[in-house]
């Protein structure tokens, strides 16, 4: 995205810049607290020119472009945060059977069920959201936008409960990198400032239902 025209959202355009082209560089890889598996650099642009046949769709229509991509990108962001708390859940399904305490099983501590039984009904409640937005969505509906924000505050809130609860249920083993949970809360945590803060979610929610 880069500006080829006048102030505003209107001179914005998308345009495919090559690598390797002349004046394109890359920053060395950042340091993250989670999402280690994805790269993540600075991308550098010093004189760097680009033929105009590279041009996306119509000059001045970047930002709107970029916009039609962020309901289903907040979706998609809030589906790989559920699927990763329903991983955290299923590996303290398996570590409570198999660990035991005061001679029996973790799962046979009625306070420790209640904790299941609450993540699950958080996953379940989140996945439901989930499915409803996306119904919206392609279904083009006029609140498609504020489902969308919906889901993706409440699922990423909700997939890292779990997983931090998960992590609870492991004890000190949850926190060591044998277990996996660790990297799940980790990784969980960007899940709630990608495609737009949970603080911008409810900006958009707020604003959508005063102008209703």
């Amino acid at each position: 995205m880069t500006r080829t025209g006048n102030e505003g959202p209107r001179g914005i355009s998308a345009i495919v810049i090559e690598d390797p082209s002349e004046g394109l560089s890359f920053g060395a890889f950042e340091e993250k607290m989670g999402w280690r598996a994805q790269p993540t650099a600075q991308v550098q642009f010093d004189d760097c020119r680009v033929p105009g046949q590279n041009l996306i769709g119509e000059e001045g229509k970047g930002f709107t472009y970029a916009m039609a991509g962020l309901d289903g990108g907040r979706l998609n962001i809030a589906a790989s945060a559920l699927g990763g708390a329903q991983f955290a859940l299923n590996s303290s399904l398996t570590y409570m059977e198999e660990r035991k305490a005061f001679g029996k099983a973790l799962n046979q501590f009625q306070a420790l069920q209640f904790k299941l039984a609450d993540m699950e009904v958080k996953l379940q409640t989140a996945r439901t959201f989930l499915r409803q937005a996306a119904w919206k969505l392609d279904a083009q509906a006029e609140d498609a936008s504020k489902f969308c924000a919906m889901a993706k505050l409440y699922v990423t809130d909700t997939s890292f409960e779990v997983a931090n609860e998960a992590l609870q249920l492991h004890g000190g083993y949850g926190y060591l990198t044998d277990y996996g949970i660790e990297k799940i809360v980790r990784d969980l945590r960007v899940h709630q400032i990608l495609e737009g803060t949970n603080e911008i979610m409810r900006l958009i929610i707020s604003r959508q239902m005063l102008t209703a």
